[in-house]
């Protein structure tokens, strides 16, 4: 991927997505101000596409790709936007659960697609925090981006037996109540080759929005994703 620069700012914009079922889920589409040739799929957390996801989005785009953030939370109701009181951590769970995992993976694949075809992307990234963490998780191993990278997803043990048919790296706080280090343990052996790694931070470490946000970890683990995404798209 060619060097870009950075202080040239991109606009955003909503767009509308078609699932293999059907299904229209509106999406935020951050557009870098410089030719791109390759796309992130930003996949949210159980807050829906807020700001704090969208502004994710644009980071992304400020570095040169594509982003599109499928609201996965369209299939039970539009324009959710949570914040990270109780209760909207109880709204957040119920809906993903709602949806389940198999159906919201339609629509980053949908988001995928749209990458590809309407943007004329070749080459594909997800990147997920937290419910998106785990749905990268299994992008990768069913949907087959160039790249993943997911964000303390806390089922990602549970999938832990499938294999990734792309590069992935995880990221996850040693401190996070959520997810057990045995889990991560798991995850290690079964891919002993994958960078996983572990910050002394909790759940959530890298949004600004939440009480657990990390600033030093963030940093470094926005630093180690981007070389990533470079390496691979």
């Amino acid at each position: 991927m060619e060097k870009v620069n950075l202080e040239q700012i991109q606009m955003s914009k909503h767009i509308t997505l078609t699932a293999a079922d059907g299904h229209q889920p509106g999406a935020y589409h951050a557009v870098p101000g410089v030719r791109a040739q390759a796309a992130i799929v930003v996949i949210q957390e159980i807050f829906g596409v807020n700001s704090h996801i969208r502004s994710v989005a644009d980071d992304f785009a400020k570095e040169g790709f594509h982003s599109i953030a499928p609201a996965l939370f369209d299939r039970v109701e539009h324009d959710v936007e949570l914040g990270y009181n109780p209760q909207d951590v109880q709204r957040g769970m119920g809906m993903a659960m709602k949806i389940g995992m198999e159906n919201a993976l339609k629509d980053v694949a949908a988001a995928m697609d749209y990458a590809r075809a309407e943007l004329g992307c070749a080459k594909v990234g997800v990147v997920g925090y937290c419910f998106g963490g785990s749905l990268a998780w299994l992008a990768a191993t069913r949907l087959g981006p160039a790249v993943a990278v997911g964000y303390y997803g806390g089922r990602i043990a549970q999938y832990a037996a499938e294999k990734p048919l792309c590069p992935v790296m995880l990221h996850f706080g040693a401190l996070d109540p959520h997810i057990p280090v045995q889990d991560v343990d798991k995850i290690r052996a079964q891919h002993p080759e994958l960078p996983v790694y572990m910050y002394r931070a909790g759940h959530g470490f890298n949004c600004d929005q939440r009480k657990d946000y990390d600033p030093e970890s963030a940093k470094l683990a926005r630093q180690r994703t981007l070389e990533f995404l470079r390496k691979h798209l």
